[in-house]
């Protein structure tokens, strides 16, 4: 294939891909310029004096960095090039790949390489004879379901077989709990190349999903009566002799009890990043399999924090809380900032789960009960606002409290067609 133009992309704090088609020769100079302010648009595309991006000082530039590789593209003829945001040859506090890679960094310190593996979960809708998207008609679906009966238009093998013409690694792909709802589950790899490919699969999905006259979507209830979905943070760090460090003996070793008890710590708070709109709290709920209780257990959906330790070579933490609001990059940083927290501050970790999750439980914390709420509780841990880097909590409390007064008196269809074109 002929390569014509490089589409250079970044992910934004609402979690839509910014970017620009540019000649080949241009990115070969190593930088895209974009306005900050790009960060201050909101998805009706108001322009909000977002703290970092410039708006009242006359919108100035910022610079993609882009990587030295180029990735394969989808599209005929572009390229992708993926890179982190730069002011003045400095790294942008708003940048949260950058920020990323600063928190890889701080466990890369300690000895430790953090290893993602992030799974998305998607609904699919299609067009109605009168104009208005309906949910995909798969009359025999069925939970882990493959094959025309759960997929008659193939959508899902249109997705993988791009995905893996373009080197994007997906270990596997099924029908979920509910009729036309999906997981595409990725590869482990290192954490900002694992959120590449989350970010790059995504945009990948929902087009070719375009392309055919349907609407996939990572919001997380856009179906009231049917179940949520999520994005699940999976890690585990490798050590310094390549063996991971988080079951090694069978049982959760000091350094994961540690970061478990991080993520509980910031429970509450955590919400504000990885349940990023309104509709997170609509999936948000008890007896949810998503992140609702400040719990965790072994081998247990029902909570949120779930370890999996059979195996010391493929063990690992699984943070449910997320949803596909986010951007992947914001919340792998937000889990293992919090998970550090815990292992640096000794904070203490509470009993595990026993109960059943879903008409009992031991935990009492739960979730905000909206994105406002949310919102204030990220504003308020000082603790956690210090690790993430105050410019960008405060430009994502800017934008998410911004978000919830627009759609405070909004009904569930509203809000559901509100996010539905871009999420």
């Amino acid at each position: 294939m002929t390569i014509n133009r490089t589409r250079a992309l970044f992910c934004d704090l609402l979690n839509l891909p910014r970017g620009k088609y540019v000649a080949p020769q241009m990115a070969q100079g190593g930088k895209v310029g974009f306005a900050r302010a790009a960060f201050a648009v909101s998805y009706d595309r108001d322009l909000l004096p977002v703290p970092g991006t410039g708006v009242f000082e006359g919108v100035p530039d910022m610079d993609l960095m882009l990587d030295d590789v180029r990735r394969t593209g989808w599209q005929d003829g572009a390229e992708i090039s993926l890179g982190d945001l730069h002011i003045h040859g400095e790294p942008f506090g708003l940048c949260a790949r950058g920020a990323l890679r600063r928190t890889v960094a701080q466990w890369q310190q300690r000895g430790l390489t953090p290893k993602i593996g992030i799974e998305l979960e998607a609904y699919v809708f299609e067009r109605a004879d009168d104009g208005t998207f309906r949910p995909y008609g798969t009359p025999g679906a069925h939970v882990y379901g493959t094959g025309p009966h759960n997929d008659p238009a193939g959508l899902m093998d249109a997705i993988w077989n791009q995905a893996d013409a373009c080197g994007i690694p997906i270990e596997s792909m099924n029908g979920e709990y509910d009729n036309g709802q999906f997981e595409l589950t990725l590869c482990f790899d290192d954490a900002v190349k694992a959120c590449d490919d989350a970010f790059l699969l995504r945009v990948l999905a929902r087009e070719i999903a375009a392309q055919k006259g349907l609407i996939l979507t990572f919001l997380p209830k856009p179906i009231p009566e049917r179940g949520g979905s999520g994005v699940h943070v999976n890690f585990s760090f490798a050590d310094e002799q390549g063996q991971n460090v988080i079951a090694p003996a069978g049982a959760l070793s000091e350094l994961a009890t540690g970061c478990v008890a991080g993520l509980l710590h910031h429970h509450e708070s955590l919400a504000g990043v990885l349940a990023a709109n309104v509709n997170s709290y609509d999936r948000l709920t008890p007896a949810s399999m998503a992140g609702y209780w400040r719990n965790w257990a072994d081998d247990h959906r029902m909570t949120t924090v779930r370890t999996t330790v059979a195996s010391p070579k493929s063990a690992r933490l699984e943070h449910r809380m997320a949803d596909g609001s986010t951007n992947p990059y914001l919340a792998v940083h937000a889990v293992l900032q919090a998970a550090l927290l815990g292992v640096e501050n000794g904070y203490d970790c509470p009993v595990a789960e026993d109960l059943d999750g879903i008409e009992n439980v031991r935990a009492t914390g739960h979730v905000p009960t909206s994105l406002k709420k949310a919102a204030d509780a990220l504003d308020q841990d000082r603790a956690l606002r210090d690790a993430l880097g105050p410019l960008l909590v405060d430009a994502l409390v800017f934008i998410k409290r911004d978000e919830a007064n627009r759609l405070a008196t909004a009904s569930v269809d509203d809000v559901r067609d509100f996010y539905l074109p871009f999420l």
